[in-house]
C-alpha cells in the first residue's frame, strides 16, 4: 500500500503543472517596486507641500504689493493735499494785503510816477495770484450761492432780481476748485 501511495503521488506530481518558483530576483524586483511607490508617494507629498508654500508666499506677495501701492498713492495724495492747503493758507493771509492795496489805488494821487509804480506792483500781485491759480469769485449780479457768498445784508428796491447779489463788500477768491474766502455781499429782495 505504501508503494501504491508513492506511485499515486508521483503520478499526481507528474500530471500537475509545475508550481511557479519564486526566484530571488523576483523578490528583489517586488521590493524595488514597493520602494518606488513609497518614494513616489513621498515626492508627491513634498511637491504638494511645496506648492502650498508657494501659493502662501505668492498670496503674501500680492498683499504686500497692494499695501505698498496703497501707501504710495496715499502718500502722494497727502503730499499734494498738504501743498494745496499750505498754498491756500498763504494766499488767505495775503488777501487782506491785496484788499488794502486795491482800496489804496482807488484814491487820487498827485504824483503820477508814484501811482504808476503802485499799479505795476499791484499787477505783479495779480500775476502771482494767476500763477497760483487763484481767481476772484464773480459776485455782483450773480444769483446768491451760499457756497461762494456770505450774505451780510439784504437790500430792497434795487435794480437786481430777487436773491441776486446787489453789492460786494469784500471780494471772494477760489484756488482751483477750493474756496479760500467767500465773497461778503448784500442780496436783493423784493
Amino acid at each position: 500500500m505504501t508503494e501504491n501511495m508513492n506511485n499515486e503521488t508521483e503520478e499526481i506530481l507528474e500530471n500537475s503543472e509545475p508550481a511557479e518558483e519564486i526566484t530571488e530576483q523576483e523578490v528583489v524586483e517586488t521590493t524595488d517596486e514597493d520602494d518606488a511607490v513609497s518614494e513616489y508617494n513621498d515626492v508627491a507629498a513634498q511637491v504638494a507641500d511645496l506648492e502650498e508654500k508657494l501659493e502662501e508666499a505668492n498670496e503674501k506677495y500680492v498683499r504686500l504689493f497692494a499695501e505698498y501701492d496703497n501707501f504710495r498713492k496715499r502718500t502722494a495724495r497727502e503730499k499734494s493735499d498738504t501743498y494745496a492747503n499750505a498754498s491756500a493758507k498763504c494766499i488767505e493771509n495775503l488777501l487782506p494785503v491785496i484788499d488794502s492795496y486795491e482800496r489804496s489805488l482807488e484814491f487820487e494821487c498827485s504824483d503820477e510816477n508814484f501811482k504808476n509804480g503802485m499799479v505795476m506792483i499791484f499787477n505783479q500781485l495779480k500775476e502771482f495770484m494767476a500763477k497760483m491759480n487763484v481767481t476772484e469769485i464773480e459776485a455782483l449780479g450773480a444769483e446768491f450761492d451760499p457756497n461762494f457768498h456770505n450774505a451780510i445784508q439784504q437790500q430792497s428796491d434795487t435794480d437786481y432780481a430777487d436773491n441776486h447779489v446787489c453789492a460786494v463788500f469784500q471780494k471772494g477768491y477760489m484756488m482751483g476748485d477750493k474756496l479760500i474766502r467767500p465773497a461778503m455781499v448784500a442780496v436783493a429782495k423784493d
